[in-house]
C-alpha cells in the first residue's frame, strides 16, 4: 500500500471514530443500506432561508459548521426548507487539519455536535450540512476509488436521507443511492 493510501485510510478511519453516525440516539450507531439509485432523490432544492443561511456562514465564519437539514423527500427532489444549527461546542469548530508524514503523528480538528438533530429538537431533519472552510477535498469517495471518505462513511453509517458539504460557492451532496451531486449556491452569471 503506497504512503498516500495509507495516509488516506488512516485519516478516514480517525474521522469515522470522532464523527460517528450523527444522528444517533441513546449512543447507538446503525448502518443505512444504500438505496438503489433509482430511488434516491436526484435533486437537492434549498429555499430562500436555507441559501440566506449557506451565505452568511461561510461569509462570517472562517471554521467549519454543521447544520440540520430540515425539510421533506419529495419523489425525486429533497426539498431543505430552512437549516437549523448543529448543537456544537464552539471549540470543536474550527478549520483546521494537520497531516503529518507519520500518520501517527497527524491531528485532525473537525466540528463534533454534542447530540444528534432531533435531540436538539429539530424535527423533520432530512440531512445534514457542514462545511469545509478551504472548500478543499468535498468528497464522499476518495477521487477515482470507490473508497469512502471520512463524510462518506458518517453518511452510510447515518439515517438520513443526504448529507451535504458546504464547499465555497457550492454544495456538494450525496444520497442514499450513494450518488454524489453537486449544487451552485448562486445563479450563473450572464456575460456582460
Amino acid at each position: 500500500m503506497s504512503g498516500r493510501l495509507r495516509l488516506a485510510s488512516f485519516a478516514a478511519a480517525l474521522l469515522t471514530l470522532a464523527r460517528p453516525g450523527l444522528p444517533q440516539s441513546g449512543g447507538q450507531v446503525r448502518a443505512v443500506a444504500a438505496a438503489s439509485p433509482d430511488d434516491a432523490p436526484r435533486l437537492l432544492v434549498l429555499s430562500d432561508q436555507a441559501r440566506r443561511f449557506l451565505a452568511l456562514e461561510y461569509r462570517a465564519f472562517p471554521t467549519e459548521f454543521m447544520g440540520c437539514m430540515i425539510g421533506t423527500v419529495r419523489g425525486e427532489a429533497v426539498v431543505v426548507e430552512r437549516i437549523a444549527p448543529a448543537d456544537v461546542d464552539p471549540a470543536q469548530s474550527t478549520a483546521t487539519w494537520v497531516v503529518d508524514v507519520d500518520p501517527a503523528q497527524s491531528t485532525a480538528t473537525w466540528v463534533v455536535p454534542r447530540q444528534s438533530c432531533e435531540g436538539s429538537g429539530w424535527t423533520g431533519t432530512i440531512g445534514t450540512i457542514h462545511s469545509h472552510p478551504s472548500a478543499e477535498r468535498c468528497w464522499y469517495f476518495f477521487p477515482g476509488t470507490q473508497v469512502p471518505s471520512a463524510d462518506g462513511q458518517s453518511f452510510m453509517m447515518a439515517g438520513y436521507a443526504v448529507d451535504a458539504i458546504m464547499c465555497g460557492d457550492r454544495v456538494v451532496w450525496i444520497n442514499r443511492g450513494l450518488v454524489q451531486r453537486e449544487l451552485a449556491l448562486s445563479p450563473p452569471r450572464s456575460p456582460g
